[in-house]
């Protein structure tokens, strides 16, 4: 039985502060989690939920797994931390960079360490104007990045943000950076000419969009995108932060696209199933030597402190195990289908525009236009509506978002459609009170 959704208790002000929260909501009401197992999570008053969106998209083996917990502690018994700024390196570190390497589509890339998936986008969008810079051409510093993608939140992945509210009101952002639409080749073809493709350093790109709300590509853009890369030299840095590790059925997720070859790819989450922060980056061969080969180059003066941090790195390597020997990547792709199945029933109902899914374990729910105008919290009230059925989503934009552990079953999926739906019925309950009228739109099932 699920909980209720807590009630703000004006005797309660947390001293935690939330990110993306509405503080004057949330000091007062928060949803406390306490234990979770495999699919599922318990909050202190012991009701059980569903985690249909796998925490932050990143516990991929799902919850509570010993082998985790175990590496880490042997890890902490003989090295708890230490930086490899320098020359200083540790065993977990330098095995965790070569496995990755092996698991990469680059023939021989390099690895770069961090804390999570924004400093990855920094560091990637750094070292893309130090390579051009390496190479004589200092003018090719214009990045491109696409309308709805999300990039992070440190200075760089700020700037690259294709979700407007992300940018706002937070004065001067990085400059050279543009942003085209997400699902047109010639748009970003049509951006690097106007800009000169002499001047552009790279574009920035995730397979499938998924904080701004979950776009799968449309048919031939992976591949449209990689050739205009190629033609023009602007270097591709994937954004693999959400699609790696399994959420799109293949270790770094662009590899379901043959023949896409990126410069960089930036990873995070799934790589330790967020059990402990780590991200990172892919680094090419080719963009790589420059640092590697010319002794004459001054070094990439940029690092996260806990970068190569040994515990996190032992967590990482006990999850790819699991995810290896456990046939989890490969669940990405086989339970595509039947997510997006399970969901695609709601667009009968009225208060839903539109279920986009399909490509990956990850799905979105889109609320009807007439909706949102008259309810701008629709979709965090769906949200906990559905947690009140006993399950967990998350609001995204326009609707709620879903992204299940790899482990999750078909009976977890038929738990997830039917308290949506229970959900919507709740919603609607809302909305005609506040004198809904439905649109005359059509409601669009893509995936």
């Amino acid at each position: 039985m699920a909980g209720q959704h807590p009630e703000q208790d004006p005797g309660r002000d947390t001293r935690l502060w939330h990110p993306f929260a509405q503080m004057s909501v949330t000091r007062s009401a928060e949803f406390v989690v306490e234990r979770g197992k495999d699919v599922w999570i318990w909050d202190t008053d012991g009701n059980r939920y569903l985690d249909a969106t796998a925490s932050l998209w990143y516990s991929n083996i799902g919850h509570g797994r010993p082998e985790i917990r175990e590496a880490v502690t042997a890890q902490m018994a003989k090295l708890e931390a230490y930086s490899v700024f320098n020359d200083i390196a540790n065993p977990p570190a330098l095995e965790l960079a070569s496995r990755l390497a092996d698991l990469a589509p680059d023939a021989s890339p390099r690895i770069l360490l961090g804390s999570g998936g924004g400093d990855g986008i920094d560091t990637a969008a750094k070292l893309v104007r130090r390579y051009w810079h390496e190479c004589g051409k200092p003018e090719r510093s214009h990045l491109i990045t696409r309308r709805h993608g999300y990039h992070g939140t440190h200075g760089f992945g700020t700037s690259l943000a294709g979700i407007p509210a992300n940018r706002i009101d937070l004065g001067p952002l990085i400059e050279q950076v543009s942003i085209v639409d997400f699902e047109s080749v010639d748009a970003l073809g049509a951006e690097i000419e106007s800009l000169g493709a002499e001047n552009v350093a790279a574009f920035f790109c995730e397979p499938v969009i998924g904080a701004g709300g979950v776009y799968p590509p449309p048919d031939g853009y992976m591949e449209g995108i990689a050739e205009v890369c190629r033609e023009t030299g602007v270097l591709l840095v994937i954004d693999a932060v959400i699609c790696g590790f399994g959420r799109l059925g293949t270790w770094f997720g662009v590899e379901r696209w043959p023949g896409v070859d990126p410069d960089m790819i930036v990873f995070a989450k799934g790589v330790t199933s967020g059990y402990l922060p780590l991200g990172g980056v892919v680094v090419s061969e080719r963009v790589a030597a420059p640092f590697w080969e010319n002794v004459a180059s001054a070094p990439f003066r940029h690092g996260a402190t806990y970068a190569g941090h040994p515990a996190s790195c032992a967590a990482a390597l006990a999850n790819l195990d699991i995810l290896e020997n456990e046939g989890l990547i490969a669940r990405g792709m086989e339970m595509e289908r039947p997510l997006f199945d399970a969901l695609a029933p709601l667009t009968e109902n009225p208060l839903v525009s539109e279920v986009r899914g399909g490509t990956g374990l990850m799905a979105a729910v889109a609320l009807e236009p007439r909706l949102l105008e008259l309810l701008p919290d629709a979709p965090m009230r769906l949200c906990h509506a559905a947690r009140r059925n006993g399950v967990l989503v998350r609001p995204l934009g326009a609707g709620v978002a879903t992204s299940p552990p790899l482990t999750v079953q078909s009976e977890h999926l038929e738990l997830l459609a039917e308290s949506l739906s229970t959900a919507l019925g709740e919603l609607r309950s809302d909305a005609d009170t506040a004198g809904y009228e439905p649109s005359a739109q059509e409601p669009e099932v893509n995936g």
